[in-house]
């Protein structure tokens, strides 16, 4: 049987326990919808909404940007950009959300380690675009990825038979060959992705298609090279784009930054802020490939 002491002891570290994960959920709760982190205590601020690694929801987003556009104080707006691309929906969505808010904020895009594809489809809408010279950039195209193991699983004795209604429903599967019509059709989808890719870029650049598309082949560029061919405007860090961004928005003094609260994740509980930001990062260069993927923008 174990000791009162002991057992008091396990008690009381539970409790403790209980009671850290209580104040986090209840801080959260109190202060993630409104407070903000920021620099300093201007009145006027600009806003920065973070687009980190892979593409693939935009809903957080465009809830930042929907709360910095609806924001008095708000006089402007940063997109940090840290990105090789995601899929196409939320590229897009994001996208659309910058050009509405153009209407009413200014918004420039600071482009970090890279911002390409996907990533760069977002930077164009914005009305400014500051990068690094080493900036990794660019990749104007759209790619959609499959794998075939039909002769992996004939060699372990595996069959197996699809029932669709419809010609193309399985497209793309993993166990028969693409026919040359599935491939003709798989084709031009991806080409009306990247023609809608291009006329957007050309659009928010001011970019004649003519002249966009021998630069849009999905070639990346430095920063340095983008500047060149057109497709970034300045160079910069993400100080020089908020101060760029304040002075766009008419802050006269001192400009300060306001970011979206952070919501409270078991991650950033269990490891902390940093490491988890570590992790984020690392999905800008490697990310799993699955047997079918549809159209992606990286």
């Amino acid at each position: 049987m174990k000791s009162p002491s002991l057992l008091n002891g396990i008690l009381i570290a539970v409790l403790a326990v209980l009671f850290l994960v209580g104040a986090t959920v209840l801080a959260s709760q109190l202060f993630g919808k409104g407070a903000r982190m920021t620099w300093g205590t201007s009145q006027e601020k600009v806003g920065v909404v973070e687009i980190k690694g892979i593409i693939s929801d935009s809903r957080t987003t465009l809830k930042q940007l929907d709360d910095f556009r609806d924001d008095p104080s708000i006089k402007a707006i940063v997109l940090r950009i840290n990105s090789p691309g995601g899929a196409v929906g939320p590229s897009q969505e994001i996208l659309r959300e910058v050009e509405k808010i153009r209407k009413k904020k200014k918004v420039v895009a600071s482009l970090g380690t890279v911002a390409a594809s996907g990533g760069y489809y977002i930077a164009c809408g914005a009305d400014l675009i500051m990068a690094n010279k080493g900036t990794a950039t660019g990749s104007i195209g759209v790619v959609m990825e499959f794998t075939n193991v039909e002769g992996l699983t004939k060699k372990i004795g595996l069959d197996f038979f699809t029932l669709k209604s419809g010609r193309y429903k399985d497209v793309g599967s993993p166990f028969r060959p693409m026919t040359p019509e599935e491939k003709e059709y798989m084709q031009h989808l991806l080409d009306n992705i990247y023609q809608q890719f291009l006329s957007d870029v050309a659009r928010n650049r001011k970019i004649p298609l003519e002249k966009l598309k021998p630069l849009a082949e999905g070639r990346i560029y430095t920063g340095e090279e983008a500047r060149q061919l057109g497709l970034v405007d300045v160079f910069g860090n993400l100080e020089d784009a908020i101060e760029k961004a304040g002075r766009l928005g008419g802050i006269r003094g001192k400009v300060e930054a306001a970011y979206p609260p952070k919501e409270s994740t078991l991650l950033r509980y269990l490891v902390g802020e940093d490491t988890e930001e570590t992790l984020a990062n690392l999905t800008a260069f490697t990310y799993p490939q699955p047997a079918f993927l549809p159209p992606w923008f990286k």
